[in-house]
């Protein structure tokens, strides 16, 4: 443990010669930034942007309640299995550090939801441009200059453009949003202008009616399992409180003067501990789920 507090003391003292106009914690900020925006598919900033465009960013008055929920519920429930005001704070703390997490997993389900709209009129649009100007690229500028589009489905479709007139084809442009965008929708429509190119299909109207009709299909799911989730997940949410309070029943059976004997046990406090942690884990995981992307693979 020394050795590395050491080695720890000796990086700080190293980064700050290295940097003594700025502070070596921004060393590492920086550093972390880095790799997030390399591996993350969207940052922080951007989705919380959206959000806030989209007008359903939180406001100080509702963080504010975050903070006294998170807090509160945690210090509740950390004094309720060892009646110590130290581990009601510490957990308090540690609650409230997840905020800014809970808060980016609900503006990733939000702008996931927002992208899938506008992946929704991509699809929907560029179809219908298709029946009058039988070319894909032409139906690409029709749904571009309409103006219906937003960013960065909108870029998007201006890369594909440009990639479709300098390539001469549309394969690596129809690949390129593929990957960007792996909806079902988004293959399925792109496979089938493939073919008609590729094929020369004569008659592509019956093909592209029921292509229409497979994504208000799969949009009418999509939005179905919405719903769906967000019922399940406020009982999943009950679910995983009321799993705490198991403590409260264990109190009642062996009664209170013998609980505080028992937690005074090292080993008493580590399983508490560890049923506090894996719990919470339950609920977290439970929460990146709900917020997970939605009509994609």
């Amino acid at each position: 443990m020394e050795l590395i507090i050491m080695l720890v003391i000796a990086t700080f003292i190293y980064l700050y010669r290295q940097n003594p106009g700025s502070a070596p914690y921004k060393y590492f900020t920086n550093m972390a930034v880095t790799v997030y925006e390399k591996y993350a598919p969207y940052s922080y900033k951007v989705v919380k942007e959206k959000a806030k465009e989209l007008g359903q960013d939180f406001t100080a008055k509702q963080y504010i309640v975050q903070i006294f929920l998170f807090g509160g519920v945690a210090a509740a429930i950390a004094f309720l299995y060892f009646y110590s005001l130290f581990w009601a704070i510490a957990y308090a703390v540690v609650a409230i550090a997840f905020i800014p997490y809970v808060s980016f997993l609900r503006y990733k389900r939000i702008y996931n939801e927002f992208i899938f709209e506008e992946i929704q009129v991509y699809c929907t649009n560029v179809i219908m441009e298709f029946t009058t100007s039988q070319s894909f690229v032409k139906s690409l500028e029709g749904v571009r200059e309409s103006g219906i589009l937003e960013e960065p489905i909108l870029g998007d479709v201006s890369t594909m453009i440009d990639m479709s007139y300098a390539n001469g084809t549309i394969d690596e442009a129809l690949k390129f949003m593929s990957d960007k965008y792996p909806y079902y929708m988004v293959k399925n429509m792109h496979q089938l202008f493939l073919q008609i190119t590729n094929e020369g299909a004569k008659d592509s109207g019956e093909s592209l009616e029921l292509m229409m009709q497979d994504i208000d299909m799969l949009v009418e799911g999509v939005y179905r399992d919405k719903m769906d989730r967000a019922a399940y997940y406020k009982k999943f949410i009950m679910y995983g409180l009321a799993l705490y309070l198991l403590v409260m029943l264990m109190q009642f059976l062996l009664g209170q003067a013998q609980y505080l004997e028992m937690v005074n046990e090292w080993y008493i406090q580590i399983i508490l501990h560890a049923v506090i942690i894996i719990n919470s884990f339950f609920l977290i995981d439970g929460t990146k789920f709900y917020n997970e992307e939605i009509g994609a693979e």
